[in-house]
């Protein structure tokens, strides 16, 4: 079992190979410029990867790219063993990353509390409080003597 550290920095070497040799590499017309690799991680036996990935692009050219990555996964597969020089080179598993589609479901979110705020920022623009500016009340305005005589209503 390999340590954390170890791990981490396999995981960080995997996603720059990848990404390198996404970009020069390998000439499927499916990937290139329309795949983004966002995160990697490894298990603490250093035996399976996954590349998690972003499609900036329609539902279509999702399945393009998922489609080209388990096309190429043997020649990225040996193009990490080539750059880590370990004894067993991880196998790849290439997994779509939320991260987008949840970035837009928070600003839709965020949106909707927007307007909530302005209807009760509108709402509210020429009300009065319930109980006047100032509800508290002032020495002044009441008389109200407390239990033991005194001008404060309400202490012993």
């Amino acid at each position: 079992m390999a340590d954390n550290a170890r791990a981490k920095r396999l995981a960080d070497l995997i996603r720059e190979v990848v990404a390198e040799k996404l970009q020069r590499g390998i000439k499927d017309p499916r990937l290139g410029t329309r795949v983004t690799i966002t995160d990697t991680r490894v298990t603490g036996d250093l035996r399976e990867a996954t590349v998690f990935y972003t499609v900036y692009g329609d539902e279509e050219e999702r399945r393009e790219v998922a489609a080209g990555l388990k096309s190429a996964r043997g020649v990225l597969r040996s193009a990490v063993g080539e750059a880590a020089g370990v004894k067993h080179t991880p196998s790849l598993e290439f997994i779509p990353d939320a991260l987008p589609e949840n970035a837009r479901n928070l600003e839709h979110l965020f949106e909707a509390a927007r307007e909530r705020d302005e209807r009760v920022r509108r709402a509210s623009a020429g009300a009065e409080y319930a109980g006047g500016a100032d509800p508290y009340l002032k020495d002044d305005d009441a008389e109200d003597t407390g239990d033991d005589g005194t001008d404060r209503p309400g202490t012993r």
